[in-house]
Parts: C-alpha cells; structure tokens; sequence
C-alpha cells in the first residue's frame, strides 16, 4: 500500500528554519489511499514540464532491490556474519580486518555484487521511461552507477559521493581515480577462506600506498577532473533552465545529507514560481509550507509509485 500526501497534508518547516538546521516538529497527516489515485497528477506534471530534475537518494536503490541487510546480506556475507559477527554491509565496512587481504575480501564482494553485478528489478528502467523524452539531469548521492548502467545520459549525471567502481589514493597524494572493475572481478574469483592473494592488494602508483575506494567518508575523498566536469553541467543544466517550468523530482532522499539535493530542491523550488516539488519515499516525504501548492508528496515504495504512472 502506498499513501498519498497532497500537498496541504504535508510536514509544514519553514523554509528559513530548513535552511540553518532548525526544524520545527509537526504533525504529519497521511493518506490510506492506493498511489494509483494520484498517478494521474504526478504523470501530468512530468508531462507539462520544460525539464526534469531528478534528486536520487539510498532509498531509490532500495526500492531497486539493493538492500544491504536481511536474504540479500545472508546470500553473499554469510561466512564473513559467522566470523566476525557483523550482520549487515553496512556495518561490515567499518570492521577493522587484521589484514589487508582480509579488507579486500570483503570490499571486493560488496563492490561486486552492489556495482557490477546485475540485479535491478526495472525500477531504474522505468524511471528513464519517464524521463528519456524530456530535459532532464540527475543529481545523485547513490554510489552504485545504476543510472548509467540503466541508460541514462552520463553526461547527465553527477554524482557527487563517489563510485564504488573507483579507485583512489588513501593519502592521497593526487587527485585522480583508477577504475576497478578488472581488478575486482580477479579478486572476487581468487578469494578463499575470506582473503585475497597478497599479490592483488592495490597499491598507489605513485606513492606506494594502499588505495581505497572513491567514496566521500572525510577530507580525504578525491574530487577528480571528472567530478568537476559534472558539476558544471549540473550548474549549467540549472541555469539554462532558471524560471522555467522545472520539475524536481526527489526520490529516496532522507535526512542524512539533507544539504546535498533536499535544501537546495526546497530553495530552488521556492525560487521559481513556474517549479514543481515532488517527493517519493518512504515515511520521509515532506515540503515546507511555502511551496506547499507546488508540491506533491508520495509516502511509498518508489517502484510502486513509478509503475502505477
């Protein structure tokens, strides 16, 4: 069951108060209707917009089908559960492995199964279907390339955390990425007992070092050439469409880095007149009450709602 929330029932936060981190506790009124009763109004505002803006948070990939805990965890980290006790991937990435051969063990099969492995279950495609005729541009947190492994345009695409499929320094000591499909494929296949050969541990070319993944934990994080090419275009994408009829459509975006598409959706949204908000998850879709009549709030699975459109 997926509940509608038009927009006069949605959390009310003032904009002013979103913005500096100060949030005003409301009560939130939910609908028990089917989201087939407002797939009609969310087709029509697709249908009547210049451009869309896409905002894809953890929980679009999770109604994609790639959860990190539960069968999905059990299937492929069962031995590593047993062993060391955690019990979702989540919580295995901060597990301090004695060695480097045990690290890459894990990290390569979670980089497997959540990068290169197919296991999408349309919600992706039909995202594109909605899209693909229209201007659009993605701002995404997900770091598992499941935009452009479905077909969206990349250079369409900024994705601002990282990429599971991306190597970096640990220093580091240049700012460049390395991709790592190949060398992950090698390890995954070579891995007995959870650990790798000590021969595929990756190493810095330049300095020596261990690599690590390109995804943004601290000060560390590599923004590389490719990173700032795709935020131009992101900045341009919302230039040329400044005062236009923009749709920005969030999807999955919760509270942990409300800074990176939520404030700036509501900000953007509250700027042009001619914009619309629209919101899909689950349990945290919400507007402030500015853009209330210009917003369109969906409580439910993502695909659900995607489909019944």
């Amino acid at each position: 069951m997926v509940a509608i929330i038009p927009a006069a029932a949605t959390i009310v936060i003032p904009i002013r108060d979103s913005v500096s981190g100060m949030f005003l506790k409301k009560k939130i009124t939910t609908s028990t209707k089917d989201c087939s009763d407002k797939s009609g109004k969310l087709a029509e505002v697709l249908q009547d917009a210049d451009a869309v803006m896409i905002g894809a948070g953890a929980g679009l990939s999770t109604s994609a089908g790639f959860t990190y805990s539960g069968k999905r965890f059990e299937e492929y980290f069962s031995d590593f559960s047993e062993k060391y006790g955690f019990t979702d991937m989540y919580s295995g990435g901060f597990y301090p492995f004695e060695s480097l051969e045990e690290y890459w063990a894990y990290w390569s099969r979670y980089i497997f199964i959540n990068r290169y492995m197919d296991c999408e279950n349309g919600t992706y495609k039909k995202l594109l279907e909605l899209v693909k005729d229209k201007d659009y541009f993605v701002l995404t947190t997900n770091v598992d390339h499941q935009f452009q492994k479905t077909g969206f345009d990349r250079h369409r695409l900024f994705y601002t955390q990282g990429d599971y499929g991306l190597f970096q320094c640990s220093e580091p000591c240049h700012q460049s990425t390395y991709d790592n499909e190949e060398i992950i494929r090698e390890m995954v296949a070579r891995q007995k007992n959870m650990k790798i050969p000590i021969e595929l541990i990756p190493y810095c070319p330049l300095c020596k070092k261990p690599m690590t993944m390109n995804l943004r934990a601290d000060d560390t994080f590599v923004q590389d050439e490719g990173w700032y090419r795709a935020k131009e275009r992101y900045e341009e994408f919302l230039a040329r469409h400044k005062g236009l009829k923009i749709v920005f459509l969030e999807l999955g975006v919760g509270m942990n880095t409300p800074g990176i598409i939520k404030y700036p959706f509501w900000q953007m949204a509250y700027s042009n007149p001619s914009a619309y908000y629209v919101s899909i998850n689950y349990g945290e879709a919400f507007a402030p009450t500015e853009i209330s009549r210009r917003s369109l709030c969906i409580q439910g699975d993502i695909k659900e709602v995607l489909e019944a459109v």
